[in-house]
């Protein structure tokens, strides 16, 4: 049974099914990409193990509309509720069983010699590539770090992630204590706790997108206030719809009721429009924020100074640069650096990028704005690698092969050379 089963994983049909079900995956998530967005279709179609009929669904009508086909589209909703049915492998199950493939073949057939050392460092470069893009889908993270120049930044921002941050002035210090609980505990009904708390968070509504603007005095009359502390009884909550075109982003927004020993203690209104809100009370001395997901680090950048410069006579930018100043209290380091475009910052696992600019509130006179790109990838060198032993696999058995072509050439003009003398004489 175990021979059978080794037999047929390490097929070569198997191999070559594998790679074709991959190239259909990526010609169908790239129709996909259009009506589901980039971020979504990354999960769906390459970070999961198999795609479900809904995504499928998105990349058949997509096809079918670049044929002149018509399929009504469907509602961003749609992508995001209902059951999710299974029906195509996805990334992580078309890799992981094109790794057991290679792995199974080498165990089966292959015999290690010198005459073979090439095609093994081939394989294993291609072995150690599927697992390097695996090791990059769950390690890497990436976030955005924004500042003007004089500010500094020990964090930076979630793009897509969202959190409810409780916040609470240490006495004495000038730092901060913070309880987050992530955005997708905001839940209708559920209770949030924390040990460090003494209230219970109730949520009672909650919006994936909303707008959250302050009451109109004519058209909002009839309309009952968000909620009724804080910022609540100024504003009023609009629902949105979902939107997954990649240059808009959805803004959560939830309304939550504190309690207490003694009871309630009001509602309020989060959302990333409003501020930090101070909380009464039992709960005085907090604050509530709904904020970017934070990712905090041991070391801070202060922003010196943005350059920003357009070539002449143009608005097409030249260079966007900003120099820091890297403060790291642990290991007493301080010095300034220059980030710039093609000209990153590595630093503590982490990988800065010059990201934006604002160009207008340089023009205005105002301090420059700048927002770094953090990229957190520890097997970033895991493709560089990769590629290295491949390419050398490659050569290694292209020159093994090119030398014992050239041994027999050599020993067969030698041979008719022989011949030739014997049949002189």
């Amino acid at each position: 049974m175990l021979r059978r089963a080794l037999e047929v994983l390490s097929s070569l049909r198997l191999t070559v099914l594998l790679l074709g079900l991959g190239i259909l995956l990526v010609f169908l998530g790239t129709l996909a990409q259009e009506p589901m967005g980039l971020y979504l279709v990354q999960e769906r179609f390459f970070k999961s193990f198999f795609v479900d009929q809904i995504a499928l669904s998105a990349a058949i009508r997509k096809g079918a509309h670049l044929l002149a086909i018509h399929m009504a589209p469907l509602p961003p909703e749609a992508y995001m509720a209902g059951p999710r049915i299974p029906v195509f492998p996805g990334g992580y199950l078309l890799g992981g069983l094109l790794v057991a493939n290679l792995l199974a073949a080498h165990i089966r057939r292959f015999k290690f010699s010198w005459a073979k050392s090439g095609i093994f460092l081939t394989h294993v470069g291609l072995i150690l590539l599927l697992l390097g893009q695996l090791f990059t889908d769950v390690l890497s993270r990436e976030s955005q770090m924004s500042f003007r120049e004089g500010d500094t930044r020990n964090y930076s921002e979630d793009f897509q992630k969202h959190e409810l941050a409780l916040i609470r002035d240490v006495e004495g210090t000038d730092r901060e204590l913070v309880v987050a609980f992530p955005g997708t505990q905001l839940k209708p009904g559920a209770e949030i706790r924390h040990e460090r708390l003494p209230f219970v968070l109730k949520v009672r509504q909650q919006f994936e997108n909303a707008d959250v603007r302050r009451r109109a005095p004519m058209v909002d009359t009839n309309r009952e206030p968000a909620a009724t502390q804080g910022a609540g009884p100024r504003f009023v909550i609009d629902p949105q719809p979902l939107t997954l075109e990649m240059d808009k982003k959805n803004q959560p927004a939830a309304v939550v009721e504190l309690t207490g020993t003694s009871g309630s203690l009001g509602t309020w209104v989060v959302s990333p429009f409003l501020r930090e809100q101070d909380l009464e009370g039992p709960a005085a001395g907090w604050r509530v924020e709904l904020r970017p997901t934070r990712y905090y680090e041991p070391f801070s950048l202060k922003l010196l100074r943005t350059t920003h410069e357009d070539y002449r006579g143009t608005k097409v930018p030249k260079n966007f640069q900003s120099r820091v100043e890297l403060d790291n209290p642990v290991t007493r380091e301080k010095r300034e650096i220059d980030i710039y475009m093609n000209n990153p910052l590595r630093y503590g696992g982490l990988t800065f990028y010059q990201f934006q600019m604002g160009r207008e509130q340089l023009e205005a006179g105002g301090r420059g704005t700048s927002a770094l790109q953090v990229v957190r990838n520890p097997s970033w060198l895991t493709p560089y690698f990769s590629t290295v032993l491949v390419f050398g696999g490659l050569m290694v058995q292209f020159l093994i092969h090119l030398v014992g072509f050239l041994g027999k050439r050599g020993r067969r003009a030698g041979a008719a050379a022989t011949a030739g003398v014997s049949g002189a004489v």
